[in-house]
């Protein structure tokens, strides 16, 4: 279950280069998190200087906190599940208005071993991010185990905040 330390230093890199964009164009940034139970936060303040851009997060694991610290609407939640493309952009929305940042990334999903369903198995997440433009999702369906379906959310957060702040 340990991470291969290449794995580790890539996604420091994507960080890095994260960090880079952001402090160039005075952008702020947030997490909520979910499934990557803070892994995401702990790879943005691994490179020195994270506090130029990274305002913080929210680790919203339930759907208590998801609606009560970053205002998912219970509809939302009943209706499509934590794990979907609309509770992934209320996520990122709601950190970003609470957190008061210029973008926002979110993750939720189903890291496993357990809790996967037919409809939604396990490796199954979300990624949004949300900003002054609008916001973007994507779906992903993860094949390792715990360990590594998190590493690979936390990896598509950066890349998708990267390409969104191209």
């Amino acid at each position: 279950m340990t991470a291969n330390p290449a794995e580790l230093t890539h996604l420091v890199e994507l960080a890095r280069a994260l960090q880079a964009r952001c402090v160039a164009r005075s952008l702020t940034v947030s997490t909520a998190e979910s499934c990557t139970g803070g892994l995401l936060g702990h790879l943005l303040t691994e490179v020195p200087g994270a506090s130029d851009y990274y305002a913080g997060g929210v680790v919203a694991y339930s759907d208590e906190i998801k609606r009560r610290s970053l205002g998912v609407p219970a509809e939302i939640l009943e209706r499509h599940g934590a794990v979907s493309a609309q509770v992934a952009v209320a996520m990122a929305s709601g950190a970003r208005r609470a957190l008061a940042t210029d973008c926002c990334v979110a993750v939720t999903g189903i890291a496993g071993p357990d809790g996967g369903s037919s409809s939604k198995p396990v490796g199954l997440t979300y990624v949004a991010v949300a900003d002054p433009a609008g916001h973007d999702v994507r779906r992903f369906l993860w094949a390792g185990d715990r360990m590594e379906n998190k590493r690979e959310s936390a990896r598509a957060a950066l890349e998708l905040l990267l390409q969104r702040l191209a």
